[in-house]
């Protein structure tokens, strides 16, 4: 009789040990659909944003062949429209969108359902960069793609009941990465370098699933393009040891001054940038006058992503050594304006740009390798991830031939853009946002 309450105990400790592991088993398979999902997902309306960006920043073109006049009107006025938008409506939609991430990263539960990675921002600020590079805002793709990739992730796993942790932000926004760029490891080495680091967690098989699932999603449908062309020139060991540090320290220091101007602003610890947080709308007009400027004086050249001109300077073409400056000035003014867009692509053709501006002092040289070396040492300077820089551009220009040289100027670019802004920008925007602690 003894044996009957031991042997019911026994069976009932069976049974809750059976429906935990059950119940666990259920969370992971729902944990691997929610990754699988959303990464799909994910990719394809990264590569459909992408293909929208390409048609939307023709148009500003297009005007100004009508009429030179016209974007002079009709750039500050969408960037003016654009901020007040963003402003009254999706004020989590202003700026790159990594920092939106970081910032979330930090508090994953509670912002899972919050504005920051909503899916009514997340797809606001994919109409609203549209709008902006319409209108010739010199901004990138990149940073709403991670915003929005993220808010897909997150919202895959809520509709199947998963926990939304760090790790899902990490795994989201990395892949969005990935399908902006075709390059998956560049995603991998992005979770690593800049969004792990801001949550001190490692890197799991769920990011790392997440970004090759949507790198296989844009090469499956994109094909398996280079993102700025092919690029196979080398250079000797002596002329390396020479254009390294010049690239580093130039482009790391011009990055830097960038990252500091925009860091400046975003703390509104001047009284220049009080006055413009007082009024956002008509500060935008003002910045969107100076992209129309610069862009109407260059011909378009400065208008967009860049990509177009990058291209031409990696494939060995010699540019307009005024190309630096000016799409300088057009990406801090879009930048500064609080427009929706992404740093990542006009700070990789404004590199392009530096490395153009070396190519005469080494006549000899191939104009390749040095524009790409141009493009670390600023990207560095503005973000400070070297490893990223690196792997963005060896897969986006298959310049293998060249990792030692590059690896060599993103370092140096790194110690020199902290030597004038010891912050890192993404993260700096983050705490800015009074989000991220």
């Amino acid at each position: 009789m003894a044996a009957e309450p031991s042997l019911r105990r026994a069976l009932r400790l069976w049974q809750l040990r059976f429906h935990r592991r059950a119940h666990r088993e259920v969370i992971d398979i729902r944990r691997r659909t929610a990754m699988v999902g959303g990464a799909v997902l994910l990719g394809l309306v990264a590569l459909a944003f992408a293909s929208a960006g390409d048609e939307a920043q023709l148009l500003i073109s297009y005007m100004a062949r009508q009429a030179w006049w016209l974007p002079l009107l009709v750039t500050p006025g969408l960037f003016a429209l654009v901020v007040w938008i963003s402003t009254r409506h999706f004020p989590e939609a202003r700026g790159s969108g990594i920092p939106q991430i970081i910032a979330a990263g930090r508090r994953p539960e509670q912002e899972a359902s919050g504005p920051l990675v909503s899916l009514r921002t997340a797809f606001a600020k994919l109409g609203l960069t549209l709008v902006t590079l319409a209108g010739g805002g010199s901004v990138g793709r990149e940073g709403p793609t991670v915003q929005v990739s993220a808010a897909i992730m997150v919202a895959a796993h809520r509709l199947l009941k998963v926990p939304v942790t760090a790790g899902v932000y990490i795994a989201g926004g990395a892949a969005g990465v990935a399908a902006a760029f075709n390059t998956p490891l560049a995603g991998i080495a992005f979770a690593i370098e800049e969004l792990a680091a801001a949550y001190e967690q490692r890197v799991a098989v769920l990011t790392m699933g997440a970004v090759m699932i949507a790198g296989l999603v844009s090469l499956s449908i994109a094909g398996d393009y280079v993102y700025f062309g092919e690029m196979h020139e080398t250079l000797p060991v002596m002329e390396v040891l020479v254009i390294a540090p010049i690239a580093g320290i130039g482009g790391g220091l011009a990055g830097g001054f960038f990252a500091r101007i925009v860091l400046a602003a975003s703390e509104r610890t001047t009284g220049w940038a009080r006055r413009v947080a007082r009024r956002p709308v008509l500060f935008a007009a003002g910045c969107g006058m100076v992209v129309a400027v610069v862009g109407v004086i260059t011909s378009g050249a400065t208008w967009g992503t860049g990509y177009d001109v990058t291209r031409f300077l990696v494939e060995g073409n010699h540019g307009k050594l005024w190309f630096f400056p000016a799409k300088f000035v057009a990406a801090l003014a879009s930048t500064l304006s609080g427009a929706p867009g992404g740093i990542f692509a006009p700070s990789l053709a404004v590199g392009a740009g530096f490395g153009n501006l070396l190519t005469p002092f080494f006549p000899g040289s191939a104009v390749g390798p040095i524009v790409i070396m141009g493009m670390v040492g600023y990207f560095v300077g503005v973000v400070r991830a070297p490893l990223t820089a690196v792997i963005i551009l060896i897969e986006a220009t298959a310049a293998r031939g060249i990792i030692v040289s590059l690896f060599a100027t993103a370092l140096i670019a790194d110690w020199a853009s902290a030597q004038i802004c010891p912050t890192r920008l993404y993260h700096g925007l983050a705490r800015n946002m009074g989000l991220a602690r």
